[in-house]
């Protein structure tokens, strides 16, 4: 299972949901300030798309980033 907040939400930097893996929860962090604005719906049906396809159709949220988000401190995926 993935469980992450609504949409229009508001998060700061942190901890802002969790997912569940056979007997394990772990917990989503979100490494700039932002908005949600939209939620991957079809991860409720099909959550192993999240290891399965992390690039493409395994996303989790979409978020806008506030005006004042530090990129300078984020990795790209090569990292």
């Amino acid at each position: 299972f993935v469980h992450v907040p609504r949409v229009e939400k508001k998060l700061e930097p942190g901890k802002f949901g969790t997912i569940e893996v056979v007997k394990t929860i772990s917990d989503l962090f979100l490494p700039v300030a932002g908005e949600i604005l939209e939620q991957n719906e079809t991860l409720e049906e099909k959550p192993e798309l999240v290891n399965q396809y992390p690039y493409g159709a395994g996303w989790i949220i979409k978020i806008k980033p506030a005006a004042d988000a530090d990129f300078d401190s984020l990795l790209d995926y090569k990292e």
